[in-house]
């Protein structure tokens, strides 16, 4: 059953996401597992099973479905029309060129100098309340936005996929949606949720660690980078940002680029946090140059850590 990691697969999901972005349509895998999970959801409310094991139970439910359905398509796939669906199915649940696409619109409305398009534009990608951002704080989001979802959107899709094959990247996505659906700590969340964000949090552990060393290591290649930096940064404030795992892609970023991250955000009409992520003695990030900096950081990281997982699979293929 052509389900397990393939090194050519893997590269050409990669090359066709780098190439052409997000696929758009209907029966996107990622839509359809948002719908399942909005009819779970509501099964499992509706049967008064809306705490944790409701949460689990959505998991299991979840998980059967999709990494089952995935065993079950596959049984039925063989030769050219079982290669093109695994290759599509990579492209599909990889999202690099959309992070970076989204960036890339946050700072061309910047360098117009067009702050409401700038705002906008940042709306789409953070919780936080962008009325009160400048161009500056809509680049610094936008920085913070994208090397935080190089774990999520990039590196560990492809490490599940590198583990597990369709399996792993499927499950991981499964989970990756209920964090975003579900994992609020909200009254209505906090215990039903709490299974779908521990899960993404597992599953984010050991790719975004490699995220330090991987952001540290492209920084050596890329001018006005700081690799040591980079890597002291990241290792020492790491646990600054809320979460296991977000702090070890922003941190290293910010010490990487010498810039500072974070600062004041509100959220709600309150004051969230003034806290900054990066050395005291570098700048705020914000200025015309830093976010295309951060931009080729992200994209040389994951080329190398694609390029570090194609290579492992060939050497065990």
């Amino acid at each position: 059953m052509n389900l397990m990691p393939n090194p050519w697969f893997l590269g050409a999901g990669v090359l066709l996401d780098l190439a052409l972005g997000d696929p758009t349509y209907a029966a996107h895998p990622v839509r359809l597992m948002g719908s399942t999970l909005t009819g779970f959801e509501r099964l499992l409310r509706r049967i008064g099973l809306d705490g944790y094991l409701g949460g689990i139970l959505l998991f299991l439910l979840l998980a059967a479905l999709w990494v089952g359905g995935t065993w079950a398509l596959f049984a039925r796939l063989h030769g050219m029309a079982a290669a093109a669906i695994h290759i599509f199915l990579i492209y599909s649940l990889l999202a690099l060129r959309d992070l970076l696409r989204h960036g890339w619109a946050v700072e061309r409305a910047a360098q117009r100098g067009d702050t409401a398009k700038a705002r906008l534009a940042i709306a789409k990608l953070v919780g936080r309340d962008t009325s009160k951002l400048d161009a500056a704080g809509c680049r610094r989001a936008a920085i913070e936005s994208l090397s935080e979802s190089l774990t999520d959107g990039f590196l560990s899709p492809i490490f599940w996929y590198a583990l597990g094959g369709l399996p792993g990247l499927v499950l991981f996505k499964v989970v990756s949606t209920m964090d975003s659906m579900v994992g609020y700590k909200t009254p209505r969340y906090s215990r039903f949720g709490w299974c779908g964000a521990r899960t993404d949090d597992l599953m984010n552990w050991t790719p975004a660690r490699m995220s330090w060393l991987l952001l540290g290591a492209s920084a050596l290649f890329i001018p006005r980078c700081s690799a040591r930096k980079g890597w002291r940064i990241g290792w020492e404030q790491h646990a600054v940002v809320p979460g296991p795992n977000a702090g070890w892609s922003e941190a290293t970023t910010a010490g990487a680029i010498q810039r500072r991250l974070v600062g004041p955000i509100w959220a709600d009409g309150r004051l969230v946090t003034e806290i900054w992520l990066g050395d005291p003695s570098d700048p705020p990030a914000g200025q015309e140059g830093d976010f295309p900096r951060a931009a080729l950081l992200v994209l040389t990281t994951g080329l190398l850590g694609a390029s570090l997982a194609i290579a492992g699979l060939l050497l065990a293929y």
